[in-house]
């Protein structure tokens, strides 16, 4: 750990079955970083309640490592008395996992899997934004691939973690060609796992997001073949379980807080804010400074954004992504936000 903190040792998590397609390799995907840590010391605590984080690692998510690696989050946290742990995953699906088996009660993460989450009955409910980006997420072929459009993956091996994001991603874009994800032959790979697939020519494309799409094409190994830009806004999300919002609402209030400072110094001083995270994310302060400027950091949900997060699952449920649907009304709850941001 990076800051001198009481540890508190994460639970072992088993991992649940969520939707699968192609060939599983969620084993690769499930390693959970070590990093836990309290926010506040017991004794100083006048709430008591203690936030359970399971977080991921990606630019995607920069304005909360920024608010963890600066101390915002344990700054907000002191003040009313609160706690948190936490512990990294590999993926939004290995988060619902953790959500769904009550050793978390926060994910942060992509539209796609949240909605997931949320149509298989987890009691969970989407508080604030954190960022939106149609180039943070892509569709890679080797540099030398003849591939050269969507269509042309029709046969091919595509590798994706399936429930993620890059799976809805996927699926537009081949709906767009006439085809859908039965014409493709996906395999079910994490994002730290592709880069190697790809580069050894164990699959033909990797659908994946940032810090690897940058990393990927300026070594050489990859070229973007489609990305989001115009038909994937990107939306990444915080997700509470519901009771545990209720119960700590001022706990949800602090989290906010100290998300809007994570993006204000984006906004302010990106170059502190890249040089704070960028060990995070495994890249150079430079490369990092590049990334960020594919997103728009932000925690406000606008109705730009819930028409976004409702098409989103509109075209899942259609394409059989999942097979009940989401209230999105009941699913997306902005009083929090409104009275930290009013």
């Amino acid at each position: 750990m990076k800051r001198i903190l009481p540890l508190i040792l994460a639970a072992s998590l088993s991992l649940l079955g969520l939707v699968g397609c192609g060939s599983s390799n969620a084993e690769t995907d499930a390693d959970v970083s070590s990093q836990a840590e309290a926010a506040a010391p017991a004794e100083t605590a006048k709430s008591g309640a203690v936030l359970r984080i399971a977080a991921q690692p990606y630019p995607l998510y920069t304005p909360i490592y920024v608010a963890y690696e600066k101390g915002y989050l344990k700054e907000e946290f002191d003040k009313i008395g609160a706690q948190f742990t936490w512990n990294e995953f590999k993926s939004g699906p290995l988060v619902n996992e953790a959500v769904a088996a009550g050793e978390a009660d926060l994910g942060f993460m992509a539209d796609l899997p949240a909605i997931i989450a949320k149509s298989t009955g987890q009691p969970i409910e989407i508080v604030d934004n954190v960022a939106y980006g149609e180039k943070g997420l892509a569709v890679l072929v080797k540099a030398d691939s003849d591939l050269s459009g969507v269509s042309d993956l029709k046969g091919k091996k595509v590798a994706y973690a399936t429930g993620s994001y890059a799976q809805h991603l996927l699926a537009v874009l081949l709906d767009k060609e006439g085809l859908s994800l039965d014409d493709v032959e996906s395999i079910n790979l994490g994002a730290g796992d592709q880069p190697a697939a790809l580069a050894n020519g164990d699959v033909d494309a990797i659908v994946i997001w940032e810090q690897y799409i940058s990393q990927l094409t300026n070594d050489g190994t990859a070229k973007v073949l489609a990305d989001g830009t115009g038909v994937k806004r990107g939306n990444m999300i915080t997700y509470f379980v519901t009771d545990y919002a209720e119960q700590n609402p001022e706990v949800v209030k602090a989290w906010i807080r100290a998300l809007n400072r994570g993006n204000e110094l984006l906004q302010t001083n990106p170059d502190e804010a890249a040089e704070a995270v960028a060990a995070d994310f495994g890249v150079d302060a430079e490369l990092m400074k590049k990334i960020i400027q594919n997103f728009t950091y932000s925690t406000e949900l606008t109705d730009e954004d819930i028409k976004e997060i409702t098409a989103v699952k509109d075209f899942s449920l259609e394409a059989g992504i999942i097979s009940e649907d989401v209230n999105i009304d009941e699913f997306i709850n902005t009083k929090y936000l409104e009275e930290v941001n009013n």
